[in-house]
């Protein structure tokens, strides 16, 4: 991934992950094992949660297209080196958060 091209989003808005697409990986090792390692990365990186908890939801059987996904998020992390979370020991912290939630997307179990 060193000479990777870098890439400005972590996912395409017009992926849609499915249990039911592509190919199985003949060795699920490496794709659950990055994922986890990304899992340890939201907690200073909120930006890609979304993506990886998607992701999460196919470790028991990654395709090839998963796979595709999780190379596309390590370009994309590869691309805002910079961007992250500082923690700094101050007395007062004051923490603001949004989320927003895609009921209807999931096209496996909606």
């Amino acid at each position: 991934m060193a000479d990777a091209k870098p890439i400005s989003s972590p996912m395409a808005s017009s992926t849609h992950l499915s249990s039911f697409e592509g190919d199985l990986l003949l060795d699920p090792t490496l794709y659950r094992s990055a994922v986890g390692a990304l899992q340890c990365v939201c907690i200073t990186r909120p930006d890609i949660s979304f993506c990886v908890n998607k992701l999460s939801q196919f470790m028991h059987k990654p395709t090839d297209l998963h796979w595709q996904s999780v190379k596309r998020l390590l370009r994309y992390l590869k691309q805002t080196i910079q961007h992250g979370l500082h923690f700094y020991a101050f007395r007062s912290t004051n923490l603001q958060a949004f989320s927003d939630a895609d009921w209807a997307g999931s096209h496996d179990d909606r």
